[in-house]
């Protein structure tokens, strides 16, 4: 990319504005029900939207861009979303291109790192709306989609900006130790969190996407649940002995009102293994 925006507010604009990628699977996937009319609905193509955040954010982006006036709930169920705007005109005006492999195919390692911050999306919805349903949420789909978008930014900028994203990860391999925020402002000018609060306000997301971001709203049982979700999922990539775990458990645990063995039971969590002889 070499008209690349030099700062935050001139990355809002041009992603406001970018044709975002989808992942590869995604296209194939709706190809494949798009060939198979008996399988093919509303709920059958939600549930493929579901498993990719760019795919998800470009179907919300273009729902908050024709919001009838005389609608006065967001709408953040997708099949719901998907059923109102008819399937026809979700093929024609969100057609599963381009894509993400074909945008990075000179970029290998930045393509890597944005499928693992897919994987890491994908994790934390399921454990957020795991947790939801737990909670008696009536609402557990619209948790499931906080969570999903939560490295959207991170995953923009690998698709758009994936130089100075490879200098980043390399900087933070270098230095286990440096804060992810300082390497951010060294190689983009801005911090990641910043562009994905400021991406939620341009692009009118419904209100929780938004209120994740606000340390107003840090309290809430639904935000709690998402930032739970996230930080499992990331530090579970790491392996199941990374340090930050037990913390994720006990978190957990309060959130859920359970002790720490039984979230890590609930979640599948390995136990360390040790290498210590008996005496």
């Amino acid at each position: 990319m070499t008209d690349r925006p030099h700062d935050l507010q001139g990355w809002v604009a041009f992603l406001s504005h970018a044709e975002i990628p989808v992942l590869k699977h995604t296209a194939r996937e709706i190809a494949r029900l798009r060939e198979d009319e008996d399988k093919l609905s509303a709920r059958s193509v939600a549930s493929i939207v579901l498993q990719d955040p760019l795919m998800m954010v470009r179907l919300l982006r273009y729902q908050q861009e024709h919001r009838r006036h005389s609608q006065l709930h967001e709408l953040v169920q997708i099949e719901q979303s998907l059923m109102m705007m008819g399937l026809n005109t979700f093929f024609k005006a969100l057609p599963p291109q381009p894509l993400v492999e074909d945008i990075l195919c000179d970029h290998r390692a930045a393509l890597l790192n944005l499928l693992r911050a897919a994987r890491r999306a994908q994790r934390a919805a399921h454990y957020a709306f795991d947790w939801a349903l737990l909670l008696h949420d009536l609402h557990a789909e619209e948790v499931r989609v906080a969570a999903l978008l939560s490295y959207l930014s991170e995953m923009l900028m690998w698709c758009f900006d994936p130089v100075d994203m490879l200098k980043i990860h390399a900087m933070q391999d270098a230095d286990k130790n440096l804060r992810s925020a300082f390497a951010q402002e060294q190689g983009l000018g801005f911090v990641g969190i910043n562009l994905q609060r400021e991406l939620m306000v341009a692009w009118q997301m419904p209100e929780l996407f938004q209120n994740l971001m606000d340390p107003v709203h840090a309290g809430s049982t639904r935000v709690k649940n998402v930032v739970c979700a996230i930080n499992l999922a990331r530090h579970s990539a790491n392996g199941w002995d990374d340090a930050a775990l037990p913390d994720d458990y006990r978190n957990i645990g309060e959130l859920l009102r359970m002790e720490p063995e039984k979230v890590m039971q609930m979640v599948g969590a390995e136990q360390p293994e040790t290498n210590q002889q008996p005496v």
